[in-house]
C-alpha cells in the first residue's frame, strides 16, 4: 500500500481525476486530494456533461462523492488548497507519487518554474525536489509556444507530461472508455496497477480479442 497525491486544477478533465481516485481507493492506497478554487468550478460543469446530469440541483457528482463518501474513508485527506502547512508540503512526508489531473496551463507554468501559488504547486515542487513520481495531465488545445516551453521545463525537472488525449485503437464504445484509457496511462506511470485499459499486444492479437 502506498500514498499518493491527486491535485485537481482548473482545466478540462475532471472525469480523469475521478477515475484515478477510484482506482487508488479500490486498491486501499492512502490518498491525499487538493482541489483549487478554479478546479471546483470546472468540476461543476464537466461532471454534469459526462454523467448526463440534467437536473440543475445536482451540482457535482464528483464533489458530492469526495465530500460525502471519500471523506469518511480511512486513509483519505481532503486538503485546503491554501494550507501550505500541510504535511504533503514537506519533503519529510513520504509519498509514492502525485498526479495533477487535470493540469491547467497556469498550474503547469508555476510547477515548471518553482512558483508555489498554494498547496498543489508546493506538493508538486516537493515531488520534483525529492525525485518522486509526478504526472502532469494538461488538456489544452491548441498549445502556444509558452505552453510547450513550460512542458519542456517540467519534463527536464523530472515530471512526466501526459496529455489528456485518449486514443481510439482500442475501439472505445463510450465516453467512459475514453476516460479510462487516459486514467489507465496515469495509473501506469504512477506505478499502480489498474484494469482500466488493456496493454496493446499487436494488431493480430487485438483483432482476435475483438472478434472473440
Amino acid at each position: 500500500m502506498g500514498r499518493y497525491i491527486v491535485g485537481i486544477s482548473g482545466a478540462s478533465g475532471a472525469p480523469y481525476a475521478r477515475r484515478v481516485m477510484q482506482a487508488l481507493c479500490a486498491t486501499d492506497h492512502v490518498l491525499d486530494l487538493v482541489i483549487t478554487q478554479s478546479g471546483r468550478k470546472v468540476i461543476e460543469v464537466e461532471e454534469r456533461v459526462v454523467l448526463g446530469e440534467s437536473d440543475a440541483s445536482a451540482i457535482s457528482a464528483l464533489s458530492d462523492w469526495v465530500e460525502c463518501d471519500l471523506s469518511s474513508r480511512d486513509g483519505f485527506t481532503l486538503h485546503d488548497w491554501r494550507n501550505v502547512g500541510a504535511d504533503i508540503a514537506s519533503g519529510s512526508c513520504a509519498v509514492d507519487g502525485m498526479a495533477v489531473v487535470p493540469c491547467s496551463g497556469g498550474t503547469m507554468a508555476r510547477i515548471a518554474h518553482g512558483v508555489s501559488h498554494g498547496l498543489l504547486e508546493r506538493a508538486a515542487d516537493v515531488c520534483l525536489k525529492e525525485r518522486r513520481k509526478l504526472v502532469l495531465v494538461p488538456r489544452e488545445t491548441p498549445l502556444s509556444l509558452i505552453h510547450l516551453r513550460n512542458m519542456t521545463a517540467a519534463t527536464e525537472a523530472g515530471a512526466i507530461v501526459l496529455p489528456g488525449s485518449p486514443g481510439f485503437y482500442h475501439r472505445p464504445q463510450s465516453v467512459q472508455d475514453l476516460v479510462d484509457m487516459v486514467a489507465g496511462r496515469i495509473m501506469h506511470h504512477l506505478g499502480v496497477e489498474s484494469d482500466f485499459m488493456r496493454a496493446w499486444r499487436g494488431v493480430y492479437h487485438q483483432q482476435n480479442e475483438n472478434e472473440s
